[in-house]
């Protein structure tokens, strides 16, 4: 019931609309932020893996033993992903562009930056994105993807050499 609430209601929409214009508010001003003012990770992920110790680590030693052997020897690439992601992010927030899309991506850095133990406004924009993605194409209604996701879904359906699958026996 309320799952179909949030994904029909046009009134849930327009307050997705104001959610999905906070969020990308912020992960494009934070982008743009980290673009201009010269973005590095080093320092971020030797402290998170730093956190991983003691009695009660506050990153745990799965994701730490990631961040040291992955993240770290490529940290060029993850100051790029995070710069670009939250930029993209935010655009498709804003535009409400590829909407589930965006959230997802943007959730995804919310849960990156949680588990290397930083807090900060991270919890509060998980919650809020939590809604965008169980919206669905409700969070996207009063955005770009009242338009394209029409279309999407019409070119997909009509692309060349399109066969139905067969129904399952």
């Amino acid at each position: 019931m309320v799952n179909a609430f949030l994904r029909n209601n046009k009134a849930v929409a327009g307050l997705l609309t104001i959610i999905r214009l906070y969020l990308g508010y912020f992960w494009l001003t934070s982008g743009i932020g980290k673009i201009t003012g010269g973005f590095e990770v080093t320092g971020f992920l030797q402290g998170a893996i730093s956190k991983a110790t003691g009695d009660h680590p506050a990153v745990q030693t799965w994701w730490a033993t990631f961040l040291e052997y992955v993240a770290l020897p490529h940290h060029e690439l993850f100051a790029t992903l995070v710069m670009w992601g939250e930029v993209l992010v935010g655009i498709g927030l804003i535009l409400g562009l590829f909407t589930n899309l965006a959230a997802l991506g943007g959730i995804m850095m919310n849960f990156s930056f949680l588990l290397s133990g930083t807090t900060s406004t991270n919890p509060q924009m998980v919650i809020l994105t939590i809604f965008l993605i169980v919206a669905g194409a409700n969070a996207g209604r009063y955005g770009v993807d009242r338009w394209m996701m029409p279309y999407m879904r019409k070119r997909w359906q009509n692309r060349k050499g399109h066969k139905k699958l067969a129904p399952a026996v």
